[in-house]
């Protein structure tokens, strides 16, 4: 049985059947609600490979499909949703070696964030363990990551080597459907057109009173 030890105490402690769980393709599938156009990765060596780690569980393991960082150690990812969610957990997987990342910082609600931007404080930081297995969970702050539209994850670091590789990155969470305002402003807009009529009304009793 492998015995996976919680690193540095910032993840959920149980791991040791998440192997054999079959709801944490469920639970890991918000991949699913991501708004894959327009998400970004800086600093990536190939274009378009940063999409490839947002991908289903069972694939997790698959690391001929990864991305590694271009010029230095840093990868910086932003994720649009196609609706809000409720961000619960994180895993990074990837081979073991020292271009595994050793932390994550994740930023809320900040599009378009660039490396001019990540020296402002995340909203939660990980230390992270290489994990081959895809099992090491850690676990957000769910107060703090409810109704999360975008989320940025900045990889600023590894375990040596001059540039970071992984080969998947988990999501975990609830979803919910982005509400659609139109209706609502619509209903809003019909009642100061019907008191149009009264305007002139209004307009001569506030001359009268002044």
């Amino acid at each position: 049985m492998l015995l996976i030890m919680p690193p540095h105490g910032n993840c959920n402690g149980d791991h040791n059947h998440q192997h054999d769980n079959p709801e944490m393709g469920i639970e890991y599938s918000l991949y699913s609600k991501i708004n894959t156009e327009n998400l970004e990765c800086l600093n990536e060596a190939v274009e378009g490979s940063g999409k490839t780690v947002f991908k289903p569980w069972e694939d997790r393991l698959n690391f001929e499909v990864f991305v590694e960082s271009d010029a230095d150690q840093e990868l910086l990812f932003n994720i649009p949703f196609v609706g809000n969610v409720k961000l619960k957990g994180i895993i990074i997987a990837g081979e073991e070696a020292d271009n595994f990342p050793n932390r994550v910082r994740l930023f809320k609600n900040r599009p378009n964030m660039t490396f001019d931007d990540v020296s402002s404080k995340p909203d939660q930081e990980f230390e992270i363990s290489q994990d081959n297995q895809g099992l090491l969970e850690y676990a957000t702050k769910v107060v703090t990551f409810n109704n999360v539209h975008h989320l940025s994850l900045h990889f600023p670091s590894n375990f040596g080597a001059d540039v970071t590789r992984l080969a998947y990155i988990g999501l975990k969470g609830e979803f919910f459907e982005a509400h659609h305002h139109g209706v609502t402003i619509c209903n809003y807009e019909i009642r100061p057109n019907m008191m149009d009529h009264k305007n002139p009304l209004n307009e001569n009793v506030s001359r009268d009173v002044q």
